[in-house]
């Protein structure tokens, strides 16, 4: 492991959360791709079927003993022609990643951080959350055999809270925000012995969330699109794709060239949005956060720089989505392309509109938007409408025309 700041390296068999030489700053996990065979891992990776662990080699786990696995990964890259053609692109697509278990991205991470955790003797993993990553890591602890403790705000997603319950996890129900929920986290950790699963407070997380990219290079014949649209909370997806990048590049699979990264954060929630207008390093904390949007309500991400240098590097942008407007790109990416998706996806699908009306993207831009969790853990934000009918009314067909008029 190296730190992102003053790059000291740190072994991989200690455990730590955070640089023991400057403080809390993050660290990366590290590979030597110097005696690796590319051409002959390309061709192993083509014999296993789709996955996270599809490329175990560039993972951090040593013993293939300790993989945890529900199938996570290897999520479908959707074309979205009628989109596109709605929105002005000649090739847009969605990488849909509520198919994950559990209903959202974070699977890829927590299998990651669950499993490193697992090698590392760990018997508790703990982590703050909004909802998506305490129902993942649940889920991944049941599977390991570890116990689970999830801090999340009392008015967290009843489904999610749910998926806890089912998974034998204990909560911690806390009265604020998922950096609130992080203290709580963080004294059980120092008072109890538990690990941290925190988001960047291991290097693990991110190196599950990194083979996001490296599926879309595969799944584009190993080239990288113009574009990426991605839903921004504590920003690991994007620390981790970035990654993949530099790593592809590194083992020789792909050039220099690196899509835009763009961020989107809720209206009610937007430090990075607020930093990257403002050219700052790091992202203010954001004061009375608020969204309907759980995964986006996070008002400091502890990896705000790396976030912002991924967004500056590639020539990326970050811009903000109403709450409705969110509802609004539930319901176009629903009707349009049959996926039913999170109000974080909704924000990515507005602001793939909003990106190329303003001309920031171009009609010829290949464009990945991310769906990073299912609206099926969602479902109260959809108000149903429907007509009764009676049956055995004496003009059947009367009692239809009535209940499928508007209104």
């Amino acid at each position: 492991m190296e730190c992102t700041n003053c790059h000291t390296r740190v072994p991989l068999n200690k455990k730590v959360a955070g640089c023991p030489n400057c403080g809390e700053n993050l660290l990366e996990a590290r590979y030597d791709f110097g005696g690796m065979d590319v051409g002959q891992w390309l061709e192993t990776i083509k014999q296993r079927k789709p996955g996270l662990w599809r490329y175990r080699e560039v993972l951090p786990i040593h013993n293939s003993k300790n993989i945890i696995t529900l199938g996570e990964g290897g999520t479908p890259l959707h074309e979205a022609p009628r989109l596109a053609q709605q929105f002005g692109f000649d090739r847009l697509l969605i990488k849909d990643e509520g198919v994950n278990p559990t209903g959202s991205f974070k699977a890829r991470g927590l299998a990651m951080a669950v499993a490193r955790a697992k090698e590392l003797g760990a018997e508790t993993v703990a982590l703050p959350s909004a909802g998506n990553a305490a129902a993942a890591t649940a889920a991944y602890a049941a599977r390991a055999g570890l116990s689970a403790v999830v801090a999340m705000p009392v008015d967290a997603p009843e489904a999610m809270k749910a998926q806890c319950q089912a998974y034998g996890a204990r909560i911690l129900l806390v009265k604020g925000l998922i950096d609130d929920c992080g203290k709580v986290i963080r004294a059980g950790a120092a008072a109890f012995g538990w690990t941290d699963v925190s988001t960047l407070r291991e290097p693990y997380r991110a190196e599950g969330k990194k083979t996001m990219g490296l599926e879309v290079a595969e799944q584009l014949g190993w080239r990288l699109p113009d574009a990426m649209i991605y839903p921004t909370g504590g920003g690991t997806g994007i620390v981790g794709m970035w990654k993949a990048f530099a790593e592809l590049e590194a083992m020789g699979f792909i050039g220099s060239q690196r899509p835009k990264m763009i961020s989107v954060q809720a209206a009610g929630c937007a430090p990075i949005v607020r930093a990257f207008a403002e050219g700052a390093t790091h992202a203010a904390r954001w004061d009375n956060a608020e969204t309907i949007a759980a995964g986006l309500r996070v008002p400091a991400a502890i990896g705000d720089y790396l976030i912002l240098d991924a967004i500056r590097e590639s020539g990326g942008t970050a811009l903000t989505v109403s709450d409705d407007e969110m509802r609004e790109g539930m319901a176009i990416a629903a009707r349009t392309e049959g996926l039913f998706v999170s109000p974080e996806s909704g924000a990515a699908v507005i602001a793939t509109r909003k990106l190329r009306e303003l001309g920031f993207l171009r009609a010829d831009d290949v464009t990945v938007l991310f769906s990073t969790g299912s609206g099926l853990m969602h479902a109260d934000l959809i108000d149903v409408t429907a007509g009764t009918i009676d049956p055995n009314a004496p003009d059947l067909a009367g009692e239809i025309a009535v209940a499928l008029s508007p209104g």
